[in-house]
C-alpha cells in the first residue's frame, strides 16, 4: 500500500499506463500474427500491404515508449527479412 498521496497517484497512473501498453502490445502482436498468416498464403503484394501497417504500427509503439526503439527496429529488419525470402 502506498504511503503518501503521490505515491497513491502513482499506483493509479501505472496501472492506467499499463492497461493501454497491454491493449498496444496486443494489437501489435494481432497485426505479426496477421503479417505471418498472409506469408504463408505466398501473395507477396498483400503481404508488403501488411508489412507497411505492422511497420507503422511497430513505431508508432516506439514512439510513445510502449516498446523499445531497438526492438522496434530488430522486429521490423527480421518481417522485412522474411518478405524477402518470399518469390
Amino acid at each position: 500500500m502506498p504511503n503518501t498521496k503521490s505515491a497513491e497517484r502513482r499506483v493509479r497512473n501505472s496501472a492506467r499506463k499499463r492497461l493501454h501498453n497491454r491493449s498496444i502490445k496486443s494489437s501489435l502482436h494481432q497485426l505479426e500474427k496477421k503479417y505471418v498468416a498472409m506469408l504463408a498464403t505466398g501473395k507477396k503484394e498483400d503481404a508488403s500491404a501488411s508489412l507497411r501497417a505492422v511497420t507503422s504500427a511497430f513505431d508508432k509503439a516506439a514512439k510513445k515508449g510502449v516498446i523499445h526503439k531497438s526492438m522496434a527496429s530488430r522486429k521490423k529488419s527480421r518481417l522485412s527479412a522474411r518478405l524477402n525470402t518470399l518469390k
